[in-house]
């Protein structure tokens, strides 16, 4: 079985969010399989080109038509850990921009993109069983290749999958693009199948094109076909749900490993948590707090946006920080709460340390380092941060949404069991009492705290794990 998975961006060549983490674990898990062989396809972008381009093989160069425009491509390769990725090579459009999203052309550069994945699939000598596409950059391929190259007799047997990762994201466009970038007529426009809001909408396209569509939990694929959380497309959802299917993401356990961690002053392990104690007061001393024991630590490392919930934590932090607390953030996002939060940093040395900027080792050292890790999100379609605080023993507190609500098991008083501490409503009220009955537990059933460390240590969060839902999902759909 062959897979090809397209998508925007990939660890380790380049990674914006969690999308990246994605394509690039998933194909190394998937090697598991012997019947499997899975490939990717990227956009060789400017800081590919200057980390991996001594790496890189040529392949093969052409010309493709986008709408009247005569495009160059280069196809690159790299192979990693016995997995092939291609790259993309234009320099108009990738090799030129120091980012990877954000331009006004953004919607040429990636309709390029799948034209040009479209046209070399078969000088790959990879016409692939399962073509996996990634959110709106690449959710126009099942239509292409449907409707624009359905000549093609290699492609007849492809089977399409699109994951969304982040439905905010859709891809509004102007219904032009069709004949002007992809020289193709704007019937199925007119019909209405590829519109929504009077734009031409990839997202919708390819939920409708797709064979399959999946998110990256199984709540977040209920919770999209709600208005609170469909962002317009949950009439489409639902009306296509029997194709709709939420897996978990995993995370890399290798690299989030606390006995092999290389940012952790002291390993430390399930079995022997004197290691994670050691961890915080290092913390405790880096960031100029008071070193003590018997404090709980609180950690924070996010982007600092609505959509994480900090608009609740600012709120309810004078109220928090009456508690005999540590709080250590790491992050940057919104003015707003950037500004907010060095105030209480500057206000109460003694108990808040902010970080207002963004810090590799810092952030393990966070995640190992504290007791409790604050993530009250008002949407999270999957979520990595919580799997990574259990792997390092720091109970996560977490608002009931999407992959949280999958991934973090709430504590029960009567049998013990659970992985950390959740709230259903979203509501600073409901996150400050949840916290509340956390520090209760951490005070006075010490017992209980340790055997929480210890359950959320060993979940298995790994993509090993993680992969063979989608395993079944490509084999289910080979019949």
């Amino acid at each position: 079985m062959k897979i090809l998975l397209v998508a925007a961006e990939a660890a380790p060549f380049i990674k914006t969010g969690g999308l990246g983490d994605v394509i690039g674990a998933l194909p190394k898990s998937l090697k598991q399989d012997a019947t499997t062989e899975t490939r990717v396809i990227l956009p060789y972008y400017k800081k590919i080109a200057e980390k991996y381009g001594a790496q890189a093989e040529d392949v093969f160069w052409t010309f493709i038509n986008v709408g009247w425009r005569h495009q160059y491509v280069g196809i690159k390769k790299i192979e990693v850990e016995g997995t092939v990725f291609y790259f993309v090579d234009n320099a108009d459009y990738f090799g030129g921009r120091d980012e990877v999203y954000g331009y006004d052309d953004d919607g040429e550069r990636f309709a390029f993109f799948q034209l040009a994945v479209a046209e070399v699939i078969e000088r790959l000598d990879f016409v692939p069983d399962i073509l996996h596409v990634n959110d709106y950059h690449t959710a126009l391929l099942p239509f292409l290749i449907k409707e624009k190259y359905k000549w093609i007799q290699a492609f007849s047997q492809i089977k399409t999958v699109l994951t969304i990762h982040n439905i905010e994201f859709q891809g509004y466009f102007d219904p032009n693009m069709l004949p002007d970038l992809f020289g193709m007529g704007t019937e199925r426009y007119e019909d209405g199948t590829v519109r929504l809001a009077d734009c031409f909408n990839w997202l919708k396209t390819g939920i409708l094109y797709a064979d399959r569509v999946t998110t990256v939990s199984p709540t977040y694929a209920e919770e999209i076909k709600t208005s609170e959380f469909g962002k317009g497309l949950e009439v489409i959802l639902r009306m296509e749900s029997g194709k709709l299917t939420g897996l978990i993401n995993g995370i890399d356990t290798a690299l989030y490993d606390p006995m092999t961690d290389p940012n952790l002053a002291v390993p430390f392990n399930a079995g022997d948590l004197s290691g994670k104690y050691a961890n915080k007061k290092i913390l405790q001393e880096r960031l100029g707090l008071p070193v003590r024991d018997d404090v709980p630590v609180i950690g924070i490392v996010s982007r600092l946006t609505y959509q994480k919930g900090f608009n609740l934590v600012v709120d309810e932090m004078i109220h928090i920080l009456k508690r005999d607390v540590q709080v250590v953030l790491l992050g940057t996002g919104d003015p707003r709460f950037e500004h907010d939060f060095a105030y209480f940093g500057q206000a109460y040395p003694d108990k808040f340390s902010a970080n207002i900027t963004f810090n590799l080792e810092l952030a393990q050292m966070i995640y190992a380092g504290s007791d409790l890790f604050l993530m009250p999100s008002a949407f999270e379609p999957c979520g990595l941060s919580q799997m990574m605080s259990m792997r390092y023993g720091t109970l996560p507190l977490v608002h009931e949404t999407g992959g949280l609500k999958d991934t973090v098991q709430p504590y029960n008083q009567f049998d013990g069991s659970g992985t950390g501490f959740s709230f259903h409503e979203f509501s600073g009220y409901q996150m400050t009492q949840t916290l509340f009955y956390a520090l209760d537990v951490y005070f006075n059933q010490p017992t209980a705290w340790a055997n929480l460390q210890k359950q959320a240590m060993i979940a298995d969060f790994s993509w090993d794990t993680a992969s063979l839902a989608y395993l079944e999902l490509y084999q289910a759909l080979m019949g």
